[in-house]
């Protein structure tokens, strides 16, 4: 999922002969960093409820950087940067890539695996 992901990243790019749409990828990059830094590498604070400083500014940090996935295709579009077809295509690549961060989050849940 997460191959399909980055393909359609870069179809956004070739496909329209642009490659504006490709700076949402760096934030494919930032997304993790939070969990990486301030939670131990581990996705489990991010649904729970308890509180401090730094998980805080964990959620958040997590929170601001996966809006500015969507924000930037839409910005593109808005100052007519990029096609419609190229921000459509961007949209589809953000939401399989969380699909693909929800099910890596559910799998290190299960202790079967």
């Amino acid at each position: 999922m997460f191959s399909s992901s980055i393909l359609l990243q870069i179809l956004a790019c070739a496909v329209y002969n642009n490659w504006w749409p490709m700076l949402s990828a760096l934030m494919y990059v930032l997304v993790p960093m939070p969990c990486l830094f301030f939670g131990g590498g581990s996705t489990q604070f991010l649904m729970s409820r308890d509180g401090g400083g730094w998980i805080d500014a964990a959620k958040f940090l997590t929170g601001a950087s996966s809006m500015g996935s969507i924000a930037i295709p839409i910005i593109l579009k808005h100052a007519h940067m990029i096609e419609t077809g190229a921000m459509l295509i961007e949209l589809v690549s953000f939401f399989i890539f969380v699909c693909t961060v929800l099910c890596f989050h559910q799998a290190s849940l299960d202790d079967d695996w």
